[in-house]
This record gives C-alpha cells, structure tokens and sequence, in this order.
C-alpha cells in the first residue's frame, strides 16, 4: 500500500513533505480508517519494483534516534536531513485495527525518492477500495475468518545482499519483537512487509 499526505502532485507538492509506502494492510486501514476517513475514501494498491523498494531502503535513515545506532543526536539530525527516505516501524494491527505485539516498517520518500517512485519504481496501481469495504463490513458482521481469507497476502520481504539489518542488530527486518506498550512510534520491532 502507498499514501501520498494530502492532496498534491507526485512531481510537486508531495517533495516538500513525504509520500509514504505502507507495505501493511491493515496497518493501511487503521490509518484510513477502512477508508472512510475524510478525504482518505479511496484506498489505493501500489505495486512498485523491488530495484526500487531496495534503493530506498539503503537510501533510508531512521525517523527518530536510536543510541547505539547513531553517534550522536546531532550527527542522526544531519542524516535524516539529507536522506530521501526515512523508516520507521509501527505496531502491526489486526482486522479490529488493535496494535499487534510487533511492527511494521513505512517508509516515507521525498526529493529525489518521490521522483523515482513516480517516474521509474511504478509498475501498477490498482483501486482496493471495494476489498477494504468488504473485508470491513465481515469485521463488522463478527464473521474474522471470512475477512482473513480475503485479505492481500504478505510475506515477509527477504534482504538481499547490501540492505541494511534492523537498527537494533536483528538480523533482517522481518524478525518479530514486541512493540512498546504504550504503542509509541520509535524505530524498533517488527515484522515488515514489502512490495510482491
């Protein structure tokens, strides 16, 4: 799943703030709220290239400080300044939306990142609206097994040679860790998902 904040142009608007990549979806509906959420009513399937996803996470910095990862708060500002990506991890949801006890990578573009993914990464975008409404209406009725069956199939995306581990020292993105109990956004955890 992909979300650009607001309305704006992929060649304008969205580089002076971040187009978003949330591989999760339900992580997607909990933020859009199954698509009803003003202006957030049409729910949008991306499916980028891997040479893309992959450059953007050896692009990425991490969007908050983690002590150890980096030198100091200073040198992790200067990072994330430059970097036309950044990661972070938040709680995984479950078809009611409740955070899961382990995360889920997004991945915020910008600058020269936005204008790959518009330009070269696309490969297909295809409307999941009516799916999100379905599978919301099953949650709704009590029926979860049906919802489960119908929702996208994710797996966990495996590194390739020169991607980056999780901060953390995990050995790739995809190892499970409980989230923080109080469902904080920090840059630990996970399981994540990426493009098919």
């Amino acid at each position: 799943m992909s979300r650009a904040r607001g309305p704006c142009s992929l060649a304008e608007g969205c580089e002076r703030g971040l187009t978003w990549i949330k591989p999760s979806f339900l992580w997607m509906m909990y933020r859009c709220g199954w698509g009803t959420n003003p202006g957030q009513e049409t729910v949008l399937a991306v499916e980028i290239s891997r040479e893309g996803f992959e450059w953007a996470l050896r692009h990425a910095c991490l969007s908050s400080y983690v002590r150890g990862v980096h030198p100091d708060r200073a040198s992790w500002q200067r990072q994330l300044k430059r970097a036309p990506a950044r990661v972070q991890w938040d709680p995984e949801r479950d078809l009611h939306l409740q955070p899961l006890p382990y995360r889920s990578l997004q991945l915020g573009l910008s600058a020269e990142a936005v204008r790959r993914y518009a330009d070269e990464w696309t490969v297909s975008i295809r409307d999941v609206t009516p799916l999100a409404r379905e599978i919301h209406a099953l949650v709704s009725g009590g029926d979860l097994d049906s919802a489960a069956r119908l929702l996208p199939q994710e797996r966990p995306y495996p590194l390739g040679d020169g991607l980056p581990a999780h901060p953390t020292g995990m050995t790739g993105c995809f190892t499970q860790q409980p989230a923080a109990a109080d469902g904080a956004h920090d840059s630990k955890g996970s399981p994540a998902r990426g493009p098919s």
